[in-house]
Protein backbone atom coordinates (compact mmCIF):
# COMPACT_ATOMS: atom_id res chain seq x y z
CA UNK A 1 0.00 0.00 0.00
CA UNK A 2 1.05 3.28 -0.80
CA UNK A 3 1.05 5.58 2.55
CA UNK A 4 -0.97 9.02 2.42
CA UNK A 5 1.15 11.37 3.81
CA UNK A 6 3.20 14.75 2.92
CA UNK A 7 1.87 18.19 2.54
CA UNK A 8 0.68 17.19 -1.05
CA UNK A 9 -2.00 14.41 0.75
CA UNK A 10 -3.54 16.84 2.43
CA UNK A 11 -6.46 18.35 0.78
CA UNK A 12 -7.17 21.78 -0.85
CA UNK A 13 -10.90 23.42 -1.86
CA UNK A 14 -9.05 24.42 -5.22
CA UNK A 15 -8.45 20.46 -6.37
CA UNK A 16 -11.60 19.31 -4.19
CA UNK A 17 -15.21 18.07 -5.77
CA UNK A 18 -18.05 17.11 -3.50
CA UNK A 19 -20.30 13.97 -4.05
CA UNK A 20 -23.04 13.57 -1.73
CA UNK A 21 -24.96 10.20 -2.42
CA UNK A 22 -28.48 9.30 -0.77
CA UNK A 23 -28.95 11.28 1.93
CA UNK A 24 -32.79 10.15 1.49
CA UNK A 25 -35.62 9.39 4.18
CA UNK A 26 -35.36 5.60 3.12
CA UNK A 27 -31.97 5.32 4.26
CA UNK A 28 -32.21 7.57 6.94
CA UNK A 29 -34.72 5.48 8.91
CA UNK A 30 -32.20 2.70 9.40
CA UNK A 31 -28.75 4.17 10.18
CA UNK A 32 -27.92 2.38 13.22
CA UNK A 33 -24.58 3.34 13.17
CA UNK A 34 -24.85 7.31 14.39
CA UNK A 35 -27.55 8.95 15.96
CA UNK A 36 -29.69 10.06 12.36
CA UNK A 37 -29.90 13.78 13.95
CA UNK A 38 -26.16 14.11 14.19
CA UNK A 39 -26.20 12.68 10.65
CA UNK A 40 -28.63 15.38 9.44
CA UNK A 41 -26.34 18.06 10.85
CA UNK A 42 -23.39 17.02 9.98
CA UNK A 43 -24.37 16.61 6.41
CA UNK A 44 -25.85 19.73 5.87
CA UNK A 45 -22.56 21.35 7.39
CA UNK A 46 -20.34 19.95 5.08
CA UNK A 47 -22.89 21.17 2.45
CA UNK A 48 -22.26 24.83 3.63
CA UNK A 49 -18.90 24.20 4.23
CA UNK A 50 -18.26 23.24 0.38
CA UNK A 51 -20.22 25.98 -0.66
CA UNK A 52 -18.18 28.42 1.86
CA UNK A 53 -14.80 27.30 -0.32
CA UNK A 54 -16.66 27.39 -3.51
CA UNK A 55 -15.89 23.63 -4.10
CA UNK A 56 -17.93 21.53 -6.73
CA UNK A 57 -20.80 19.70 -4.75
CA UNK A 58 -23.27 16.81 -6.85
CA UNK A 59 -26.01 15.69 -5.61
CA UNK A 60 -27.24 12.53 -6.39
CA UNK A 61 -30.16 9.76 -5.02
CA UNK A 62 -31.86 6.63 -6.29
CA UNK A 63 -34.95 6.32 -6.85
CA UNK A 64 -36.11 9.44 -5.53
CA UNK A 65 -39.55 7.96 -6.19
CA UNK A 66 -39.64 5.28 -3.73
CA UNK A 67 -36.66 6.54 -1.33
CA UNK A 68 -37.81 9.86 -1.43
CA UNK A 69 -36.01 13.06 -2.01
CA UNK A 70 -32.70 14.60 -0.37
CA UNK A 71 -32.45 16.16 2.70
CA UNK A 72 -34.31 19.58 2.57
CA UNK A 73 -31.50 20.90 5.05
CA UNK A 74 -28.80 19.64 1.91
CA UNK A 75 -30.82 21.18 -1.37
CA UNK A 76 -31.55 24.57 0.41
CA UNK A 77 -27.69 25.33 0.63
CA UNK A 78 -27.72 24.94 -3.14
CA UNK A 79 -31.04 26.35 -4.38
CA UNK A 80 -32.09 25.58 -7.65
CA UNK A 81 -29.07 23.10 -8.43
CA UNK A 82 -30.62 19.78 -9.59
CA UNK A 83 -30.42 16.48 -7.82
CA UNK A 84 -28.99 13.64 -10.21
CA UNK A 85 -31.50 10.62 -9.81
CA UNK A 86 -30.35 7.25 -10.52
CA UNK A 87 -30.56 3.73 -10.65
CA UNK A 88 -27.07 2.22 -10.13
CA UNK A 89 -26.60 1.39 -6.67
CA UNK A 90 -23.12 2.08 -7.63
CA UNK A 91 -22.77 5.79 -8.13
CA UNK A 92 -19.61 5.33 -9.99
CA UNK A 93 -21.75 3.23 -12.79
CA UNK A 94 -23.89 6.18 -13.61
CA UNK A 95 -21.97 8.10 -16.12
CA UNK A 96 -24.15 11.37 -15.33
CA UNK A 97 -22.63 11.63 -11.94
CA UNK A 98 -18.73 10.44 -13.06
CA UNK A 99 -18.80 13.15 -16.48
CA UNK A 100 -19.88 16.00 -13.88
CA UNK A 101 -17.45 15.21 -11.48
CA UNK A 102 -14.54 15.13 -14.25
CA UNK A 103 -15.91 18.19 -15.69
CA UNK A 104 -14.38 19.82 -12.64
CA UNK A 105 -10.72 19.22 -13.48
CA UNK A 106 -10.47 18.08 -9.84
CA UNK A 107 -8.87 14.72 -8.83
CA UNK A 108 -9.27 15.08 -4.49
CA UNK A 109 -12.79 13.78 -4.78
CA UNK A 110 -14.51 13.31 -1.59
CA UNK A 111 -17.88 11.21 -0.87
CA UNK A 112 -20.31 10.96 1.84
CA UNK A 113 -23.48 9.06 1.94
CA UNK A 114 -26.10 6.51 3.04
CA UNK A 115 -25.34 3.59 3.40
CA UNK A 116 -21.89 3.84 4.18
CA UNK A 117 -21.40 -0.24 3.22
CA UNK A 118 -23.49 0.28 0.38
CA UNK A 119 -23.68 3.42 -1.85
CA UNK A 120 -20.89 4.87 -0.39
CA UNK A 121 -17.96 2.08 -0.63
CA UNK A 122 -18.81 1.19 -4.18
CA UNK A 123 -17.95 4.30 -5.50
CA UNK A 124 -14.88 5.06 -3.35
CA UNK A 125 -13.28 1.48 -4.15
CA UNK A 126 -14.14 1.58 -7.82
CA UNK A 127 -12.95 5.88 -8.14
CA UNK A 128 -9.52 4.89 -5.91
CA UNK A 129 -8.73 1.60 -8.04
CA UNK A 130 -9.28 4.20 -10.91
CA UNK A 131 -6.20 6.55 -9.69
CA UNK A 132 -8.49 9.22 -7.70
CA UNK A 133 -7.80 10.54 -4.37
CA UNK A 134 -11.30 9.77 -2.58
CA UNK A 135 -12.05 10.35 0.60
CA UNK A 136 -14.72 9.87 2.35
CA UNK A 137 -16.24 11.84 5.15
CA UNK A 138 -17.35 9.19 8.31
CA UNK A 139 -19.60 11.34 10.66
CA UNK A 140 -21.99 12.69 7.25
CA UNK A 141 -22.29 9.16 6.48
CA UNK A 142 -23.75 5.82 8.49
CA UNK A 143 -25.10 2.14 8.53
CA UNK A 144 -27.47 0.18 8.34
CA UNK A 145 -25.58 -0.94 12.00
CA UNK A 146 -22.31 0.28 13.86
CA UNK A 147 -20.39 -3.05 12.45
CA UNK A 148 -21.87 -2.56 8.97
CA UNK A 149 -20.55 1.30 9.03
CA UNK A 150 -16.76 -0.07 10.55
CA UNK A 151 -16.56 -2.88 8.20
CA UNK A 152 -17.16 -0.69 5.48
CA UNK A 153 -14.37 1.68 6.45
CA UNK A 154 -12.00 -1.11 6.94
CA UNK A 155 -12.65 -2.20 3.44
CA UNK A 156 -12.01 1.52 1.88
CA UNK A 157 -9.14 1.69 3.82
CA UNK A 158 -7.89 -1.64 2.45
CA UNK A 159 -8.71 0.00 -1.34
CA UNK A 160 -6.26 3.30 0.21
CA UNK A 161 -8.92 5.50 0.48
CA UNK A 162 -8.77 8.49 3.37
CA UNK A 163 -10.91 8.68 6.08
CA UNK A 164 -11.87 12.08 7.50
CA UNK A 165 -14.84 13.69 9.11
CA UNK A 166 -16.76 16.90 8.35
CA UNK A 167 -14.61 19.24 11.02
CA UNK A 168 -11.55 18.01 10.10
CA UNK A 169 -11.63 18.18 6.21
CA UNK A 170 -13.07 22.37 7.10
CA UNK A 171 -9.80 22.81 8.79
CA UNK A 172 -7.86 21.22 6.25
CA UNK A 173 -9.11 23.18 3.37
CA UNK A 174 -8.93 26.74 5.68
CA UNK A 175 -5.35 25.55 6.50
CA UNK A 176 -4.35 28.87 7.98
CA UNK A 177 -6.47 31.53 9.51
CA UNK A 178 -4.25 34.25 8.02
CA UNK A 179 -6.21 33.11 4.91
CA UNK A 180 -9.76 35.17 5.74
CA UNK A 181 -11.32 35.07 2.52
CA UNK A 182 -13.50 31.87 3.49
CA UNK A 183 -13.40 32.87 7.54
CA UNK A 184 -16.72 34.52 7.72
CA UNK A 185 -18.50 31.95 5.65
CA UNK A 186 -16.52 29.37 8.14
CA UNK A 187 -16.98 30.80 10.99
CA UNK A 188 -21.10 31.10 10.53
CA UNK A 189 -21.12 27.09 10.02
CA UNK A 190 -19.54 26.31 13.02
CA UNK A 191 -21.74 28.12 15.20
CA UNK A 192 -24.95 26.48 13.27
CA UNK A 193 -22.93 23.23 13.68
CA UNK A 194 -20.18 22.97 15.82
CA UNK A 195 -22.77 22.58 18.79
CA UNK A 196 -20.43 23.69 21.92
CA UNK A 197 -17.60 25.60 20.24
CA UNK A 198 -19.99 27.46 18.47
CA UNK A 199 -22.06 28.69 21.37
CA UNK A 200 -18.63 29.14 23.18
CA UNK A 201 -17.59 31.42 19.84
CA UNK A 202 -20.55 33.31 20.62
CA UNK A 203 -20.19 33.65 24.27
CA UNK A 204 -16.27 34.54 23.55
CA UNK A 205 -17.96 37.29 21.59
CA UNK A 206 -20.41 38.19 24.27
CA UNK A 207 -17.68 38.86 26.62
CA UNK A 208 -15.65 41.13 24.35
CA UNK A 209 -18.53 43.28 24.12
CA UNK A 210 -19.64 43.52 27.29
CA UNK A 211 -18.42 46.50 29.17
CA UNK A 212 -16.00 45.42 32.51
CA UNK A 213 -19.04 47.62 34.56
CA UNK A 214 -21.39 44.49 33.68
CA UNK A 215 -19.38 41.77 35.06
CA UNK A 216 -20.81 39.18 37.68
CA UNK A 217 -20.39 40.20 41.95
CA UNK A 218 -17.18 38.58 43.04
CA UNK A 219 -14.95 38.84 39.20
Amino acid sequence: MTFRNGLDSLLRPEDSVLVLIDHQPYQLTNVNSHDPQAVVNNTTALAKVAKAFDVPTILTSVIADRGGKLFKQITDVFPGQEVIDRTWINTWEDKNVVDLVNATGRKQLIIAGLWTEVCVAMPAIQAAGEGWDVTVITDASGGSSVESHQVAIQRMIAAGVNMMTWMALASEWQRDWARTQHVEELTEVLISHMAGSGIAYMWEQQLLNTPLTNAPAGL
